[in-house]
């Protein structure tokens, strides 16, 4: 096993590479997700990423899936102490939303899939506007307080509200969010560049970007002309039918024949780079596939590498 530079978000510390737990109990069934779980572990990792919602767009799935099966694998293991759970709450169909008496609920239930009696990272899912930030804020400080949770984040919200939610927290001395979850990769930059990467860098916020490989997309193998067996694979493809989407994959190329590296890694080294981000998030469906995703630890790329990229995907 290899030890990387960990990254902190808040009391924290996590490993660079943050593992996607939408998979399990979907794509991954639970012996698989297993295999890959044991080989994030062995490969330095440990920051492990759900929510009470996955997998619930799946037919027949309630929700919940991957957090119980990731409770199971916790029980198996007996490594509870060794890994940061994250998971969230406001998305499940029968807990929606932010009010105090959801979150209340919904924490119990993720905690009991989860086996454990405390969450390391929960985040508010969905930001819920139709709740004042008093509320939602109120609820999670009395969880921190209970020592069900250690440290909060916010996932899906606005940067008025995440200003508005720090700003409440300093203000009342209250648990306060020390991780924002936006959407943000080579080929979407815009859902977090500007004013909300602004806000979390002011208050010092650490990121920890979902769809960091843009569904697939930036681990090169959507070409032109080319077909991909996935359940994921129009969204991917769809970039192939932009001019940015294309400039993308010539500059992944390029970096990554310098670096005899996969596509996936330099683009995920460059999303690791970026002001502001401690780990992105990056599922495996099976355990070869994680390899490559670890190497982002390993991979340090120039100040013009860097800037090829952020030129292409501009």
């Amino acid at each position: 096993m290899t030890t990387h530079t960990t990254k902190t978000i808040g009391s924290l510390s996590v490993s660079p590479l943050c593992l996607g737990g939408n998979v399990f109990g979907w794509t991954a069934d639970e012996a698989e997700s297993f295999r890959v779980l044991d080989a994030y572990v062995a490969g330095g990792g440990n920051f492990i990423d759900t929510a009470d919602a996955y997998s619930m767009w799946v037919p027949g799935h309630r929700g919940g899936e991957s957090e119980t099966v990731i409770g199971n694998w916790l029980a198996a293991r007996g490594n509870r102490d060794q890994v940061v759970i994250a998971t969230k709450v406001g998305a499940h169909r029968d807990l929606k939303g932010l009010s105090a008496a959801t979150i209340k609920t919904a924490v119990e239930a993720s905690l009991t899939r989860l086996r454990t009696d405390h969450i390391d990272l929960y985040y508010t899912h969905y930001d819920d506007e139709s709740v004042e930030v008093a509320e939602f804020l109120t609820a999670l400080d009395e969880l921190v307080r209970a020592g069900k949770v250690r440290e909060i984040g916010a996932s899906n919200i606005s940067a008025r509200r995440l200003d508005e939610s720090l700003a409440f927290s300093d203000r009342e001395g209250l648990a306060r969010y020390v991780a924002l979850q936006p959407h943000y990769n080579l080929v979407s930059r815009d859902t977090y560049e500007g004013e909300l990467a602004d806000v979390a860098a002011r208050h010092g916020v650490a990121a920890v970007p979902y769809y960091a490989l843009a569904s697939g997309f930036l681990t090169g193998k959507y070409r032109p002309g080319g077909s991909v067996d996935s359940a994921r694979s129009g969204k991917a493809a769809a970039y192939l039918e932009t001019e940015r989407g294309r400039r993308v994959l010539q500059a992944l190329d390029t970096v990554a024949a310098a670096h005899d590296a996969e596509p996936a890694t330099v683009a995920l080294a460059w999303l690791a780079a970026r002001p502001t981000v401690a780990a992105p998030i990056a599922s495996a469906r099976n355990a070869a596939q994680l390899p490559t995703l670890l190497a982002v630890a390993d991979l340090t790329l120039t100040d013009v590498e860097l800037a090829l990229l952020t030129e292409a995907s501009a």
